[in-house]
């Protein structure tokens, strides 16, 4: 097996998602996959999930017709779910597979394509990108890893160079500010209008909730969620080829 050469454009690339017990994100992760395939057609790209939904990656690993494969996870910050839960399921594979060789891509944030496909969805619900009369909240999903938060926080910090009039993080869960706290205070520190951003990569439980939440507490507009964003295929062949292009990974990976 080796990962260079003609047999790259064969390696299947199987994409790892959270998943949800909402039919609408399995629909929507398989809409960014068929982006994916329209953009590099003859690439096998295989779903799967690691809660909620069928397949889960070890089958789909388990059952591919093939010697090697990219493993992608489709995950927003590097957390519990990219630090944990997937490296287990892969030493599994390894020990039922153990001749497949496996590379393990980054996960998809952060990356400035990311801040394009925010700004996409924001425009889609009428707000300019870096309009000076907009202060955005940057909503996350929010986790028990201070690093995964911190890159949420980072991600904020850097977004408010595009002009806005100003940009602070929020998350959903695990930790603070919430997203109404973070409108709230917006608003009090006078912002003509507040646009909520989605990072969520499909709709489901926190996305709608955060929906709700923000518009209750004065926010001006929230974003869809990511989805099939022509930014967010063009990331994930990004990193299918970062995967491919480093050097050997250890089996524990």
């Amino acid at each position: 097996m080796t990962w260079t050469g003609r047999r790259r454009a064969e390696i299947p690339l199987v994409a790892v998602a959270h998943g949800s017990r909402d039919p609408r994100a399995a629909a929507t992760v398989e809409s960014l996959l068929d982006a994916v395939r329209a953009r590099r057609p003859g690439l096998p790209v295989h779903a799967s999930f690691l809660d909620h939904a069928p397949p889960s990656p070890d089958r789909v690993l388990q059952g591919l017709d093939a010697d090697a494969a990219v493993v992608l996870p489709l995950l927003l910050t590097a957390a519990y779910h990219s630090k944990i839960d997937l490296p287990g399921v892969l030493a599994e594979v390894r020990t039922a597979r153990p001749r497949l060789g496996l590379r393990t891509a980054g996960t998809l944030g952060p990356h400035p394509l990311l801040i394009a496909a925010l700004e996409r969805r924001l425009a889609e619900a009428g707000v300019r990108r870096g309009d000076p009369g907009t202060a955005v909240v940057l909503v996350a999903a929010g986790s028990s890893d201070p690093a995964a938060n911190a890159v949420i926080w980072s991600m904020a910090r850097g977004w408010r160079e595009a002009g806005w009039w100003g940009v602070i993080p929020a998350f959903a869960s695990a930790t603070g500010p919430s997203p109404a706290e973070a409108v709230a205070a917006l608003r009090d520190a006078g912002a003509p209008r507040v646009a909520v951003a989605s990072y969520f990569l499909a709709p489901g439980h926190f996305a709608d909730k955060v929906r709700a939440e923000s518009l209750s507490a004065g926010a001006t507009v929230v974003s869809g969620v990511l989805g099939a964003a022509p930014e967010l295929a063009e990331l994930v062949l990004h990193r299918h080829d970062e995967a491919l292009a480093g050097p050997p990974q250890a089996a524990a990976v």
